[in-house]
C-alpha cells in the first residue's frame, strides 16, 4: 500500500464497518430480521459504446443510508464551489464493479508505468448540507485513459488490455476529506473532450458519478508535448462535447503547474449530500 494512504483505513476495514452499520440498522428495523447478499458497489452504463470487458460487470447500486462525515461547521477554502457535483454517465469502461475488486485498487499512484505529462488530481469531497464540511471516510474511485486514449481492462479497437489497471485507483479520504491520486495527463479519444471519471461512495452508496474536465490552454500545451504530439490536439473542447453540454463550470478544476515533477496539479471540490 502507498505510504500516503498507510494510515486510512484499509478497504477492507471500510467494507467491514459499513456492512456491520447497515445490518445493525436492518436488525432494528426488521426486528432481527436482516442480512446482505449480492452486494454490488460499481455498475456498467448501458449507455455509449466500449469494448469488452476483461472481467464480467454487474448493472446497479446499494440504497444504503449510512455515511461518515464530519460534524465540522467549517466551510471550505479549496477550489471549486460549495453546490452538488453534476451527475454525468459512467461510460464504457467501469472496469470494477464489486466489493471484492476495490480492495485491488486501494492506491495512491495509478499510472503502472504509463508515460505521459505527470498529473496529481485533488479531489476534497465536502458536504453541501453542512456547509461544505469535509467528509471522511468517503470511498473514491477514478478512471480514465491513457496518452493515446485506450483504457484498461478492455478489448478496443486497436489495442486488447484485459487484464490490466492502468489509470485506476481507489481511496477512501483523509481527515481533511481529501484524496490525491498520482497519474498522468489524460489522453483522447473521438467526440470526447479531455476529461477523468470518478464516483463517490458513503457508506456503501453511490453519492455522485462524475467527471472533470482541464483547461483548454493546459490541454493544448501537454498535447505539444514530445509525448503526446503524434496524436495531435483534441478537436472536442468541453464547451462542445455533449456530456458537459449543460456547463462543466462545477467540473473544472483549478490547474497549476507543478516545477517538481514538471507537470500539473488539479484540484476540485466535489459537493456531495450527505
Amino acid at each position: 500500500m502507498d505510504r500516503s494512504i498507510a494510515t486510512r483505513p484499509s478497504l477492507e476495514q471500510w467494507i467491514r464497518h459499513h456492512l456491520a452499520a447497515r445490518a445493525f440498522s436492518r436488525r432494528t428495523l426488521l426486528g432481527g430480521i436482516g442480512g446482505l447478499t449480492g452486494l454490488s458497489l460499481l455498475g456498467c452504463s448501458s449507455g455509449g459504446s466500449g469494448g469488452t470487458a476483461g472481467t464480467g460487470s454487474t448493472t446497479g447500486t446499494t440504497t444504503s443510508t449510512t455515511s461518515t462525515t464530519s460534524t465540522t461547521t467549517t466551510t471550505t477554502t479549496t477550489p471549486g464551489s460549495c453546490v452538488l457535483i453534476p451527475q454525468e454517465t459512467v461510460g464504457p469502461y467501469p472496469l470494477f464493479n464489486d466489493i471484492a475488486s476495490a480492495a485491488a485498487y486501494q492506491r495512491a499512484d495509478i499510472t503502472d508505468g504509463k508515460t505521459g505529462v505527470p498529473l496529481n488530481l485533488i479531489l476534497n469531497i465536502v458536504n453541501v448540507s453542512n456547509q461544505c464540511a469535509p467528509i471522511l471516510t468517503a470511498m473514491v474511485y477514478v478512471w480514465h485513459c491513457d496518452k493515446d486514449g485506450y483504457y484498461s481492462g478492455y478489448n478496443q479497437s486497436g489495442a486488447d488490455l484485459r487484464g490490466q489497471t492502468f489509470l485506476r485507483g481507489v481511496q477512501t479520504t483523509d481527515t481533511s476529506g481529501r484524496v490525491t491520486f498520482n497519474s498522468i495527463y489524460p489522453g483522447w479519444y473521438p467526440g470526447r473532450a479531455t476529461h477523468i471519471h470518478f464516483r463517490v461512495y458513503l457508506g456503501l452508496a453511490l453519492q455522485a458519478t462524475s467527471q472533470l474536465a482541464f483547461p483548454s490552454a493546459t490541454t493544448s500545451a501537454v498535447y505539444s508535448t514530445s509525448l503526446y504530439v503524434a496524436k495531435g490536439q483534441n478537436p472536442t473542447t468541453a464547451s462542445n462535447d455533449g456530456i458537459f453540454s449543460d456547463g462543466v463550470s462545477y467540473q473544472m478544476p483549478i490547474v497549476t503547474a507543478n516545477a517538481a515533477t514538471g507537470g500539473y496539479d488539479a484540484e476540485l471540490t466535489v459537493g456531495i449530500a450527505a
